[in-house]
């Protein structure tokens, strides 16, 4: 075994497993059983019915609803563009039918949640309901999901240049002016893969068509803060670095993206975290520049920003520590590096 596999090599090896369980896990537990939980939606009903109706919706056995009372209709509409909300249960106060609006560009699958849940609630009843799709996903976007798709291609495609560049003299820059070539390189890969991405999804296939300046300067940003937190945890970390990205972006990012069940249908741990990592930051960001008229992009892009920050200061700030140092010493009036040889005294015998 030792001839054919060294220690480092093997503890490789079993880090390699540990991401790979990881990552199995990570996916099952977050697909393998969705749930609604508390998902926001807007409630108009007369005003005698509207308070008992919130509580009833509120208190639904595992709590998938959270309910909020709007006094008009217009009122439901205007929280669903702002995004605050999922969809809208309008109760009818002339007859038996009322209306459920829903955000399919939001996600296909909260809005087949919504209608499974209120069906029950208006058969107990006795009274019927319509469906409405607001927002829906445009012919070329089925489900809505090739801005999760777009977003994913984004944040690969900056790790994988970070770890592309690293390749070539190692994961650690061994000096700033190497670190800031290296930045600059991924500033000019960020600005390509932008643009690259954007006609791709929009022009060529026409799935997020007329957003194409809009979504060229976010997949910059999602690439360069994805790419530049990988260099800085590179530089800190060398070759396990680049694990640790995968852990993030990967393992723990793409289940919790809001891809095939956004935030409401995941368990507890992946929506609290996918908020926070570059895929579902660049998912619901690409969903609010298609559908949204751009709601919600500002905070994305304050998170990102602060992710492309951290990566500069960092990839710069452990280059500058790590670079080697030449060390002196004094001889008469000159400094002399060590490790240097005089050359008028090298000639003498």
């Amino acid at each position: 075994m030792r001839d054919g596999v060294t220690p480092r090599a093997g503890a490789l090896v079993l880090a390699v497993l540990a991401l790979q369980l990881a990552f199995i896990a990570s996916y099952i537990g977050a697909f393998h059983e969705p749930t609604p939980h508390r998902i926001p939606v807007a409630v108009a009903a007369p005003p005698e019915a509207l308070d008992d109706l919130v509580g009833k919706l509120d208190r639904l056995p595992g709590e998938p609803l959270d309910a909020r009372a709007v006094f008009s209709e217009d009122a439901a509409r205007r929280m669903i563009d702002r995004r605050e909300v999922y969809g809208a249960f309008i109760v009818s106060n002339t007859d038996a039918t009322d209306r459920l609006i829903v955000a399919g560009a939001a996600g296909a699958s909260v809005a087949t949640a919504l209608e499974q849940i209120i069906t029950p609630i208006e058969d107990a009843q006795e009274r019927a309901f319509t469906t409405e799709d607001a927002r829906p996903a445009v012919l070329g976007d089925a489900r809505g999901l090739s801005g999760f798709y777009l977003a994913l291609g984004w944040v690969v495609g900056g790790y994988l240049v970070a770890l592309a560049v690293s390749m070539s003299k190692g994961a650690r820059p061994a000096n700033p002016h190497r670190a800031l070539i290296r930045l600059l390189s991924l500033a000019v890969y960020s600005a390509l893969s932008g643009t690259g991405g954007a006609l791709i999804a929009g022009s060529l296939f026409g799935a997020l068509d007329g957003h194409l300046a809009q979504l060229w300067w976010f997949g910059a940003l999602l690439v360069f803060a994805s790419g530049c937190f990988t260099m800085a945890l590179q530089a800190a970390f060398g070759f396990v670095g680049t694990g640790l990205t995968i852990l993030l972006f990967v393992v723990l990012g793409n289940p919790g993206a809001g891809g095939a069940y956004p935030a409401p249908l995941l368990p507890g741990f992946w929506r609290a975290v996918g908020q926070w990592l570059p895929p579902g930051l660049g998912t619901e960001a690409i969903r609010g520049i298609v559908y949204f008229d751009g709601t919600g992009v500002q905070r994305e892009a304050i998170v990102l920003g602060g992710y492309a920050l951290f990566g500069l200061v960092g990839t710069l700030l452990v280059a500058q520590i790590a670079q080697p140092r030449q060390i002196v010493i004094t001889l008469g009036q000159s400094l002399v590096p060590v490790g240097r040889r005089d050359p008028v005294q090298s000639s003498r015998p």
